[in-house]
């Protein structure tokens, strides 16, 4: 590629019938300060697309980075929904295992009262039988005794 130094320097061999010397020399001027601008400016653009492309290269890492990040959340918190859906089912059977437990022991308990409130009403009917009968003995004791009573006096 040619440089602004090059054009500057460039010397042409003088010829019999050549171009004058002060318009080529003012066209070579005026060719090189546009050259320069032409050539700094693409110099410039050069490294502005440097900057961007490492600026589009820092970027495409951080999407990247940013969508590994996202892919690693979504699976944490599917992962995290279903550890909590295996301890809901957990603690919901043993609370289901608790309950049969308490409704069995319950049953027991309201079966051995049954059978208890059915022994007291036996020994209930069994005590009022045998003071039925005590009293009637002693009824029937007095009565003998004053009619007893009642024929001696006569």
């Amino acid at each position: 590629m040619i440089t602004p130094l090059d054009i500057e320097k460039k010397e042409f061999s003088k010829g019999l019938r050549g171009y004058k010397e002060e318009e080529v020399e003012d066209f070579l001027n005026e060719m090189l300060m546009d050259f320069e601008t032409l050539y700094k400016e693409n110099n410039r653009l050069k490294e502005e697309i440097r900057q961007i492309q490492e600026e589009k290269e820092r970027f495409e890492s951080i999407e990247d980075t940013l969508k590994k990040t996202l892919v690693i959340a979504q699976n944490t918190g599917e992962e995290m929904k279903r550890n909590a859906e295996k301890e809901a089912q957990l603690i919901l059977g043993k609370a289901e295992n608790k309950a049969n437990l308490l409704v069995e022991r319950a049953q027991r308990e309201a079966e051995k009262i049954k059978e208890q409130h059915e022994e007291a009403k036996k020994q209930m009917n069994i005590f009022k039988v045998r003071c039925k009968t005590l009293l009637e003995s002693q009824l029937s004791t007095i009565l003998d005794t004053n009619y007893n009573q009642d024929d001696e006096i006569d």
